[in-house]
């Protein structure tokens, strides 16, 4: 138990270290890469420009990762492993479209395509969301699930810590449940969140306002898909404790209330109004809540308690279902059903400022 403790915190601190090192060196290197703000001033919530390659630490962790474990582990091969090379090809796929998307701003419909595609590699690596009873059906879901996330965490990324923050809570949250499942355990899978969520800690120590950097499409395409590729076992979870599938259902859709209350809010606002949802804009929760009057910084804390117990009761959902109580994990949908009730009206009582 001590080694696997001692290897879960090396990975964690090598994260950190190894994020924050990157975005040192690209802080220094970026005085004119990858700056945004110059034309979408109206999109982006700051009006300064900042290097927005914050995101390419994630990659450069993951990528590490897998090598100190396969130096460490030298007995296991992970490139026979079918579900890590299918989540190394997706999320290289996905960091490389995000890449080009901070360059060139690529159309919505090619993002549309890669994010499919990305799908589609994690159902031939084994790696879908198991709901119904038809493989079809739930490679759709899965594909759906995949776009969602990564679009969802894309269009949070407005306001300084918001989403670095939301992405830790739902990494933790993956974590712990699969500890409940499964035990405690250092695979490459457990090595590989941890090491994740410390280069999200590292970001975050530049990312909170005021911020040095952003994140970055980079960052927020590849984050996404490694966030889906890993909520995919919160959705499994009940079916590995020997449960109905649907119960697995509720505790991702906890897990992700806040990504989820946003870009629901964002949605039916939008579609109210006749405007398109995939457009950037200043009308996220996050935004409705700084012309409710809190600053910046207090928007982070806000949705840091929202992540936080987001967490928490997910993963008292996943203990539940082991102890085979399953009445109080669909009341535990209300907690969401709360935070989407209250966010959304603050966005129709607070409206941005007239000029």
């Amino acid at each position: 138990m001590t080694v696997k403790i001692l290897q879960l915190l090396g990975f964690s601190l090598g994260g950190v270290f190894l994020a924050i090192v990157s975005n040192v060196l690209l802080l220094r290197f970026s005085k004119s890469l990858g700056i945004r703000n110059k034309n979408d001033v109206f999109i982006r919530w700051s009006s300064e420009s900042k290097p927005s390659l914050g995101g390419v630490s994630f990659f450069v962790v993951f990528i590490f990762a897998a090598i100190a474990y396969s130096i460490i582990f030298d007995e296991v091969n992970i490139f026979q492993n079918k579900k890590y090379v299918g989540l190394l090809a997706s999320g290289c796929l996905a960091f490389l479209m995000g890449l080009a998307d901070d360059a060139y701003n690529t159309k919505p419909l090619v993002k549309l395509g890669v994010q499919i595609f990305c799908g589609v590699i994690l159902i031939v690596s084994d790696a879908q969301i198991e709901i119904f009873s038809s493989v079809y059906v739930n490679g759709a879901v899965t594909i759906l699930w995949v776009i969602v996330v990564m679009n969802s965490l894309n269009m949070l990324d407005n306001m300084d810590g918001i989403t670095g923050t939301t992405v830790f809570f739902i990494l933790l949250a993956c974590l712990v449940s699969s500890w409940v499942v499964f035990e405690l355990n250092t695979n490459i899978w457990t090595l590989l969140i941890v090491s994740v969520m410390g280069a999200v800690l590292g970001f975050l120590t530049m990312n909170i306002h005021p911020s040095k950097l952003f994140m970055g499409d980079a960052g927020s395409q590849f984050i996404g898909l490694f966030v889906a590729y890993c909520g995919v076992d919160l959705w499994n979870s009940s079916i590995d404790l020997g449960q109905p599938s649907w119960f697995g259902a509720c505790v991702a859709v906890v897990a992700f209330t806040p990504t989820g209350v946003d870009t629901l809010t964002v949605v039916i606002n939008r579609l109210k109004k006749g405007e398109s949802p995939m457009i950037g804009g200043k009308d996220h929760t996050t935004h409705h809540l700084v012309y409710a009057g809190l600053t910046d910084k207090k928007v982070w804390y806000v949705f840091l308690i929202i992540g936080f117990f987001a967490c928490l009761l997910s993963i008292a959902m996943v203990n539940l279902i082991k102890l085979n109580t399953l009445g109080p994990v669909v009341f535990f949908l209300f907690y969401t059903a709360f935070v989407f009730i209250l966010l959304y009206r603050n966005t129709i009582k607070y409206q941005a400022p007239k000029k």
